[in-house]
């Protein structure tokens, strides 16, 4: 490992707020399966970035493209050179099924990043997108969330199911694709219709969940959703 010059490192190293934790929560799944979704640590990307790796290469529905930029932010936050980051993971008896990142821009506002749905059969892309949102708003009291689309199908599972307010003055951070808004108002509206789930998460399913990330071999039907 490379010698890490401290001194230029406190100029490069962003400084970060103090950001309150997600609660971890249950959701019971239609397949009848347990999905717990819980916040990960800075030491648990590498683990994660096994699992996104292999997606760099699915060269389908732009999938190539969300594994490359969620691959890299995950590893910028690892190395301390994204401002204010946070992950959430859904795990099924301790096997990885998604991913879902973002970061804090200000107090008030909150960028989502990417949702990664690893095996599309739960159909569990809706609650993990939905964690996300419940995050920002509610545990992070934030005012309004920031996100866009790399695909078509993130365009009507996001934007036109959440009806989402187009942003023709703002640009996300992912550049390219028009920067879409969530704000309080709007999501506390929506929010029984969206937010599922349980607390606290039963023990037992906690402590697998927390024993151990289980990354399986990415299948025909894995993908992601930005």
């Amino acid at each position: 490992m490379a010698v890490i010059d401290m001194e230029l490192e406190a100029v490069l190293r962003p400084v970060e707020m103090s950001l309150p934790a997600y609660p971890p929560k249950v959701i019971l799944l239609s397949n009848g399966q347990n999905l717990v979704i819980r916040q990960v640590r800075r030491e648990d990307v590498p683990v994660l970035l096994q699992a996104v790796r292999p997606l760099c290469d699915v060269d389908r529905d732009f999938t190539d493209l969300i594994g490359a930029r969620l691959y890299a932010e995950l590893l910028g936050w690892y190395r301390f050179r994204l401002r204010n980051g946070y992950c959430l993971i859904g795990q099924v008896d301790g096997r990885l099924v998604g991913i879902m990142n973002g970061r804090v821009y200000s107090q008030e506002i909150g960028i989502n990043y990417h949702t990664l749905e690893i095996d599309r059969r739960l159909r569990a892309g809706p609650h993990l997108f939905a964690a996300k949102m419940e995050y920002h708003i509610e545990v992070l009291g934030q005012e309004e969330v920031w996100t866009t689309a790399e695909r078509p199908i993130s365009f009507r599972k996001w934007m036109v199911e959440y009806v989402l307010e187009s942003q023709t003055d703002a640009q996300h951070e992912l550049g390219g694709s028009p920067s879409w808004r969530l704000s309080r108002e709007h999501y506390m509206g929506i929010r029984d219709r969206m937010v599922a789930g349980e607390r606290p998460v039963p023990p037992e399913l906690l402590e697998t969940s927390m024993r151990e990330i289980i990354v399986s071999a990415v299948g025909k039907r894995s993908g992601g959703r930005t």
